[in-house]
């Protein structure tokens, strides 16, 4: 069985054009803004290859591509601070955001990174809040 990584190099490899080479850019800025990003391969199925993805905690981002884009989706973007306007697609709903990348638009990878670090940190303080308090021993008695 292929490893999602070994999925996600023969995917842009496949395309081969400038998403292959964008998809490959957003894939090194994912990997610069968090060491411990975990690449997946999601969602494969007969009318669709599968999708790209950076877990940490959770899902960060996906790394879908079109004909005419890059969409880089994040799966809780609408409870994330988008200080430089990165979010361009997907503004309406209630959890995810995307950014769409065009053929010759320059992505602002300082700002890409923090968006990518402040979805880990989203994801990581979410995960311990759903995890009950362990309840500390007293040593004291209720008379």
């Amino acid at each position: 069985m292929e490893s999602a990584s070994a999925f996600i190099d023969e995917k842009i490899k496949e395309l081969g054009d400038w998403r292959g080479k964008t998809l490959a850019k957003v894939r090194e800025i994912v990997h610069e803004a968090d060491s411990e990003i975990v690449e997946e391969w999601k969602w494969a199925k007969p009318t669709s290859a599968g999708t790209p993805v950076w877990s940490h905690g959770g899902i960060v981002c996906t790394g879908e591509t079109y004909k005419n884009v890059v969409k880089m989706t994040f799966a809780k973007g609408a409870a994330l601070k988008d200080p430089a306007g990165l979010f361009n697609s997907s503004l309406d709903g209630n959890l995810r955001r995307a950014i769409d990348i065009h053929e010759r638009d320059k992505v602002d990878e300082a700002a890409l990174k923090d968006l990518i670090r402040a979805a880990v940190a989203l994801n990581l303080n979410l995960k311990g809040k759903s995890k009950p308090k362990p309840r500390l021993a007293s040593s004291k008695r209720a008379d």
